[in-house]
């Protein structure tokens, strides 16, 4: 019944949300990063405010393999790995309406800075600093610093080192140790943002920035760490519409030899 009762309210939440779109000034965008409202996009391609009036957010957004709250962390992920800053005030304040705490929002952001590259995550701190203090979100609702980790599992861990150390070793030993320590044994085991949201931050970002040789690897571990096949497929069709079709084509291969590599 809990479950229930907070699904209601997320969906209820989310499109209240997306009804904020729906009209020409209500958000409240970051005073640095103007928001375009609909006037501004039919001012300029009717059409593109139609597709995101009916395709996107009347479509898109409502498809049922994937929560709000789930494609809310991936188009942050797609954002925050591509820089389009414009766009970031609107999906911030809609991933906290769709359930993402301002805390897990935070781990998005700290992770990719490993995964798109620290300028990404500053320009996507600025951002988010303004939602923060609009909410009035406060310093102790966010993860610590240096927090308790999770365990590691030993055994996988063990089988990734020997491949990185095996393939990367000889070309940039700082690579393996800062991979190793940083990324492994420390980023990943953050525990304000569950393994397999953390896991479906780094499969879209890897997507939308056509990196397709890590999607194996981590696809993998996503799907280890609970992210289903019917998600991980909606996550290629919601992404199509945050990075373009061609990215997300490149993405199918090695997609679908994870999937045909997996029991089903």
């Amino acid at each position: 019944m809990r479950l229930l009762a907070f699904t209601i309210v997320s969906v209820a939440l989310t499109s209240a949300a997306l009804a904020q779109r729906d009209s020409s000034n209500t958000t409240k965008p970051a005073s640095h990063t103007p928001m375009l409202t609909r006037t501004d996009i039919q001012s300029v391609s009717p059409a593109l405010d139609r597709y995101t009036q009916v395709s996107l957010l009347g479509d898109l957004w409502k498809r049922p393999d994937l929560s709000p709250r789930d494609r809310s962390i991936a188009t942050l992920a797609a954002l925050i790995a591509r820089n389009q800053t414009i766009e970031m005030p609107y999906y911030f304040n809609l991933a906290i309406d769709s359930g993402v705490k301002p805390s897990e929002i935070s781990e998005i952001i700290t992770h990719l800075a490993f995964y798109s590259g620290w300028p990404n995550a500053m320009s996507a701190v600025a951002i988010a600093k303004e939602i923060f203090a609009q909410r009035g979100i406060r310093a102790d609702q966010l993860p610590a610093a240096a927090p308790k980790l999770l365990p590691l599992d030993q055994a996988a861990e063990q089988q990734r080192a020997a491949a990185v150390q095996q393939n990367v070793g000889p070309v940039s030993p700082g690579l393996v140790q800062y991979t190793g320590e940083l990324v492994f044994h420390d980023l990943w085991l953050r525990p304000d943002l569950a393994p397999r949201d953390r896991s479906l931050v780094t499969v879209s970002a890897l997507i939308v920035s056509g990196q397709v040789a890590q999607i194996p690897f981590h696809l993998n571990k996503a799907m280890d760490n609970g992210l289903t096949k019917a998600q991980a497929a909606e996550v290629l069709t919601h992404l199509a519409f945050y990075s373009g079709w061609p990215n997300v084509f490149s993405a199918v291969p090695p997609v679908k030899g994870v999937f045909d590599g997996r029991p089903n």
